[in-house]
């Protein structure tokens, strides 16, 4: 069995689903009424619990703080209502010691999952892809010289578009760049997904990475890991909430 590394940033995804049948007479927003509470790790918590559902040994060095979102959607068409996030003024950066106490070569591969709350900096990322020989990036930072020896960098078509016009030629085989519906691109190649009813798009980022990463250790094609990585996240956007991979539906 594989054995990964997760370093980044982690919080708890928190939804209230509710019932509304009225509008509040003092303002026109609707009264919610709260029917269920469902709780579950976010951001690196939901790359970690991803790969434990692809059956992949995993650890975690994360923020032990715990940034909170809190999601009050309607029960029934999953619309947000609002959501609230607390957490993030409280973030401290990895401290160097943990850093050097981690024994490298226990790891199939290392994933920095970088959320931007303050963990994870572009030295530490550095660090970590000069300690080990296959690394996997999700930043939300505009790409730089610190990920010049990443193995392989996941961003979104939006974040993609943040970084474009100050990327050199020599990150173009390290980018794999998620289209959402229009599937993923890889080497100016546009891998495409199945059309689904999307329902929740939460943490789908979360388990392409996850599903890249288990499929890339299997047969160490970057190909295959986009095309599996694609059928993991078409699955969990049909599904409510911050969902995982059921390994038995791929």
């Amino acid at each position: 069995m594989s054995k990964v590394l997760v370093i980044g940033d982690s919080c708890l995804d928190e939804y209230i689903y509710c019932t509304t049948h009225r509008f509040c007479p003092d303002a026109p927003v609707p009264i919610l009424k709260p029917e269920s509470f469902v709780s579950t790790l976010g951001m690196a918590g939901n790359v970690v619990d991803n790969l434990k559902a692809l059956e992949v040994e995993v650890e975690l060095i994360s923020n032990a703080n715990k940034i909170k979102k809190t999601r009050y959607v309607d029960e029934r068409t999953n619309h947000m209502f609002v959501r609230v996030d607390e957490g993030e003024d409280d973030v401290f950066p990895i401290a160097k010691k943990s850093l050097e106490s981690i024994k490298w070569k226990e790891y199939n591969a290392v994933i920095i999952s970088d959320y931007c709350k303050g963990f994870i900096d572009e030295e530490t990322i550095k660090y970590i892809s000069n300690h080990h020989p296959l690394t996997f990036l999700d930043t939300k930072k505009q790409i730089g010289s610190y990920a010049e020896n990443i193995t392989y960098i996941k961003i979104n078509d939006v974040e993609y578009r943040y970084s474009a016009d100050f990327l050199d030629k020599e990150y173009l085989d390290k980018l794999i760049i998620t289209r959402g519906p229009n599937g993923a691109e890889y080497e100016g190649k546009v891998y495409p997904v199945k059309k689904v009813d999307v329902r929740d798009t939460s943490g789908a980022g979360d388990t392409f990475l996850a599903g890249l990463v288990t499929k890339y250790l299997e047969n160490n094609s970057i190909v295959d890991a986009i095309k599996f990585a694609n059928k993991c996240a078409t699955q969990v956007v049909q599904k409510k909430g911050t969902a995982k991979i059921n390994i038995n539906e791929i």
